[in-house]
């Protein structure tokens, strides 16, 4: 596992952190531990668990999701944008693969972005930038 915490010392990168992890089961916890660990020192308004959570469902989904002929990882980054916490989680899956579920109240899984949905302010998937797909969510008025 690779984790590194990325302060910029300029002042107009908004990059906080980011994660690069392999695409195991035991990386959800840890990017559960980690995300909360390097969040915290920036105080942000906003609710650290629910972010802790949707994190955890991103990263439990490009785990299940993710999908390469080679090695991959999984990569979470965050950003500060004015007001706005975003963060990203980038796979190598396919980006139209990306949908929301309606899972019957029996099913066992299928609720990871019915969950981005209803505690983001908004969330977006696509393209990543470094191949695959990127899922991220957008929590307003994190900072004052």
């Amino acid at each position: 596992m690779v984790y590194m915490l990325d302060r910029d010392p300029c002042p107009e990168a908004p990059r906080l952190g980011t994660m690069t992890l392999h695409p195991s089961p035991d990386s959800v916890p840890r990017a559960r531990r980690w995300f909360e660990k390097f969040i915290a020192p920036y105080c942000p308004a906003c609710s650290i668990e629910d972010c802790v959570l949707l994190v955890s469902e991103l990263v439990s989904n490009a785990i299940v999701h993710g999908r390469s002929d080679e090695p991959w990882v999984v990569r979470v980054e965050w950003y500060r944008e004015e007001t706005s916490l975003r963060i990203e989680v980038h796979n190598p899956g396919c980006p139209a693969n990306v949908r929301m579920r309606r899972p019957e109240d029996d099913d066992a899984h299928g609720r990871g972005l019915l969950l981005v949905d209803s505690i983001a302010d908004s969330w977006h998937s696509g393209p990543s930038r470094f191949g695959g797909t990127v899922v991220s969510f957008v929590m307003a008025d994190a900072w004052e």
